[in-house]
């Protein structure tokens, strides 16, 4: 099916793809979003954590949140996840580029109500963000429940843009005595750092010990 106008890669179209497993993949890798929404004809982007579960996406924050107070009333949104591999690094400074995978999501959201549904989509947002950590932890109660929004996003349609490779210099360019190349990036946890009031004794979390990104 022919991807629509607003999802349409227009820009360097052959890195574009709009299947939903390179979309997931890109969605399942990353755990920041950019929301974007409009309140009065005034635009907003606000960067949030989600869980992902088929098409659809689970957002939460604080009752109090505009962003969540907005987008519940079903207003049209855009949902953007972008992840660094590396930068390029040309011969020439206008080639210098990124390696990047990058989602852009459109779709409407609905409140999650009751006890039952809202700690579900709670424990999608955990568990993607790291693993086993919701069964490690005392899970929310009635007054935090009661305080916390959960939406759920619906993905309607969505496009992916992947770049990958070495610099793309003029012709012309490459015969210069200049390095150029790819300086791969990566997100990489580093050694844990205990809560200065843990109870002596405590081991690390599992959760922890074997997370990986």
């Amino acid at each position: 099916m022919k991807p629509s106008p607003r999802v349409q890669v227009r820009r360097l179209p052959k890195r574009g793809a709009y299947d939903p497993d390179t979309i997931h993949a890109i969605l399942d890798a990353g755990f920041l979003a950019h929301v974007g929404f409009a309140v009065d004809g005034q635009p907003f982007v606000i960067p949030t954590l989600y869980g992902r579960r088929g098409d659809r996406l689970f957002l939460h924050g604080s009752a109090a949140s505009r962003m969540l107070k907005h987008l519940e009333t079903g207003v049209p949104a855009c949902v953007a996840v972008t992840l660094v591999d590396g930068l390029v690094l040309a011969r020439s400074a206008f080639h210098h580029s990124m390696n990047y995978r990058s989602v852009t999501a459109f779709g409407t959201a609905r409140k999650v109500a009751g006890e039952k549904p809202k700690n579900e989509a709670l424990a999608i947002l955990s568990e993607h963000l790291i693993r086993g950590r919701w069964d490690e932890v005392r899970l929310p109660n009635a007054k935090e429940l009661k305080a916390t929004t959960v939406l759920e996003f619906t993905i309607e349609e969505a496009s992916a843009k992947i770049r990958t490779g070495p610099p793309g210099d003029d012709e012309e360019d490459y015969q210069l005595p200049i390095w150029a190349g790819v300086l791969p990036l990566q997100l990489t946890p580093r050694d844990p750092v205990a809560d200065p009031r843990l109870t002596p004794g405590i081991p690390l979390a599992e959760s922890v010990r074997r997370f990986r990104r």
